[in-house]
């Protein structure tokens, strides 16, 4: 069993389909245009910034793993753009997706004996758990989308 392939598959699944849970970004997004993703719906947050928030630690796990230093900041996880348009909207969701894209490829790259090391730092754990989290993460966050999706519908 190649762990790093087989992690990297469940995440793509995620986002880009074939999950056993029969759910993913890209079919759940896919009938969302831009009024929806900016329609605020009781103290929820939008789903546009929803997509922001999963994206943003997609985005700098994925520096991490590319080389780079750690440079997240939970206070700025939800300054999404603002969304004016279809356009700003498909741009928000094609960040997304391309990062995702991305995100997996770099995993599947990894050799196994880095999910072991030490994520940055001794406090955030090991790679593993911070790329398992990040996919506990964003499940938890599209169920969030499915239900708003479904109260914006009522």
């Amino acid at each position: 069993m190649n762990i790093s392939k087989n992690i990297s598959l469940q995440f793509k699944q995620l986002f880009f389909g074939g999950n056993w849970t029969s759910v993913d970004f890209a079919m759940t997004l896919s009938n969302v245009d831009w009024t929806m993703a900016i329609t605020k719906t009781k103290d929820f947050n939008t789903i546009a910034k929803l997509v922001f928030h999963v994206d943003y630690y997609i985005d700098v796990t994925l520096k991490v793993l590319q080389g780079f230093p750690l440079d997240a900041h939970d206070k700025f996880s939800f300054d999404c753009p603002e969304i004016k348009s279809e356009e700003d909207w498909l741009k928000l969701k094609k960040k997304l997706f391309s990062d995702a894209e991305a995100y997996a490829l770099t995993i599947e790259q990894l050799p196994e004996s880095k999910f072991t090391e030490v994520f940055c730092m001794e406090k955030y754990g090991n790679y593993f758990r911070n790329i398992n989290g990040l996919i506990e993460h964003s499940y938890y966050h599209l169920g969030q989308i499915v239900i708003i999706k479904k109260l914006i519908a009522e």
